[in-house]
């Protein structure tokens, strides 16, 4: 388990410690009301941030939060309450607020809760909140000095580093009480350029469920680099092309389009109310038959890879869609019980203020059998996607658009000129059966990615290989040839 010399939960640790006693009388208040289910999310959370600009320290902050959610469920009504405060009072009447709910009074069994064990997929000896100011600032400083060393039109670099630990302990009325430490960092580098009047932007950036070792694999200076090559390459950008084209996607971070144009369809949520375009699909074929999708809580260190989910599960390694044929959904314990499955360990919440809903860890689009130089020369004309801005995404029918931050032009098999002003355009489902080619280099995204749904952001890894789609809309300023 993750310790910390000096950010402890003080629910888990010491004389303020919640135990199975006083978590076994919580819950039967919650249940006194007559509610099928109950459980309780104790979370604390220390967090910081620093940010480097203009040869200072423009920004360092620090802050701690802890409260108890507690959630009543009776059929498929659900009563949520929380408290910013561990006294027993407040989190009775939190506890009482919530069975509302369910008022039809009743009895329940007496609650005896097991402490349950969980992997130890992101065991750290020293999280990076305990590392001295000075080597942190020391990190972002490198990052600035490598960006603009790059190019003499790199005229400004701004690197960040943002760093948590987040301590939760959740007991349910059906027995569980289990325990977890969750530690995060994200590193960022944003570099830009300017030539003749016209800018552009470079960004790096990655971390996950990691301590300072992370930048043995990726140094503060090689995030600085990235982000200037980017920003020098976008300087000559030309005109985006328009039309109906061949398009293949880089590995890695493009995995973000698969996540929002695919991924949130298939959380079982949608589809237990009817509103997701893969709602009823199961068996059925949905994709190309290159494709098999799955959804991996398991990942070491990722910045998706969670030991138990927020509703004190453990998860699993899901697969989502297998050689084109839709296998099932993400669920939590609600839709779980609607579909009459167990839950598959993705019920997730932003804090102990929200309700948990299903939700993705690490979704991953496997690798396929094809070279991604080959998959690059079989295209006549077409674009290179290569790294992903925002995008907005209909869950109902699967229809996106994104933005691309880096992209270029592929003509007779080569990568030719960067482009800008480029947008892919499509619809999820109908892009994954456009998969013509798969490549066999499937990357990881580095930790960059955050996910929201119903105002709730939970942090998420994305990963898929090199992928040509036959067709897709894209959208620019020019005509496609």
């Amino acid at each position: 388990m993750t310790q910390s010399a000096s950010y402890r939960a003080p629910f888990a640790h010491g004389p303020s410690a919640i135990d199975a006693a006083t978590c076994e009388r919580l819950l039967a208040v919650a249940l006194e009301s007559g509610g099928d289910y109950a459980d309780l999310f104790f979370e604390y959370r220390a967090a910081g941030a620093l940010v480097y600009d203009e040869g200072i320290l423009k920004t360092a902050s620090r802050g701690v939060s802890l409260g108890l959610g507690v959630r009543v469920q009776r059929g498929d009504a659900t009563g949520y309450a929380y408290v910013e405060e561990l006294a027993w009072e407040a989190m009775a009447r939190a506890a009482r607020t919530a069975a509302q709910i369910a008022r039809h009074g009743g009895t329940s069994a007496p609650i005896k809760l097991e402490r349950r064990t969980v992997p130890h997929r992101y065991d750290l000896p020293k999280v990076t909140l305990d590392e001295p100011g000075r080597a942190k600032r020391a990190l972002l400083e490198a990052a600035a000095e490598a960006g603009l060393a790059y190019d003499s039109k790199i005229f400004k670099v701004e690197a960040s580093l943002a760093e948590e630990i987040r301590e939760i302990l959740i007991a349910t009325s059906d027995g569980r009480l289990v325990h977890d430490v969750q530690p995060m960092i994200r590193f960022g580098v944003r570099a830009l350029a300017e030539k003749d009047g016209r800018r552009q932007e470079g960004s790096s950036g990655g971390g996950g469920r990691k301590s300072l070792d992370y930048f043995g694999e990726k140094t503060p200076a090689w995030h600085g680099l990235e982000a200037a090559r980017q920003a020098i390459a976008m300087l000559e950008a030309q005109e985006a092309p328009a039309g109906q084209m061949e398009v293949v996607l880089a590995p890695g971070d493009s995995g973000i389009l698969l996540h929002e144009a695919v991924g949130h369809g298939l959380e079982a949520d949608f589809n237990r109310k009817g509103t997701s375009n893969y709602s009823g699909q199961v068996g059925n074929r949905v994709a190309s038959p290159l494709c098999t999708v799955v959804d991996d809580a398991t990942l070491l260190q990722s910045r998706g890879a969670i030991n138990v989910d927020d509703e004190g599960m453990e998860p699993e390694r899901s697969v989502l869609i297998e050689n084109g044929v839709l296998r099932g959904y993400m669920h939590d314990r609600l839709s779980s019980r609607h579909f009459k499955l167990r839950p598959t360990g993705n019920g997730r919440r932003q804090s102990f203020a929200c309700p948990p809903m299903p939700r993705m860890t690490n979704t991953i689009l496997l690798a396929g059998p094809h070279d991604p130089e080959e998959i690059v020369r079989s295209v006549k004309r077409g674009i290179f996607a290569r790294k992903f801005g925002g995008g907005q995404v209909d869950i109902a029918n699967g229809d996106f658009v994104f933005s691309l931050t880096e992209s270029y032009l592929i003509e007779d098999g080569k990568i030719t000129a960067p482009l800008k002003g480029v947008n892919l355009i499509g619809n999820g489902p109908e892009v994954l059966r456009e998969v013509v080619m798969l490549g066999n280099d499937l990357e990881l995204s580095d930790g960059i990615w955050t996910c929201g749904k119903e105002g709730q952001s939970v942090p998420v890894g994305v990963g898929c290989p090199t992928i040509k789609i036959g067709r897709i809309t894209v959208g620019g300023t020019k005509i496609a040839g």
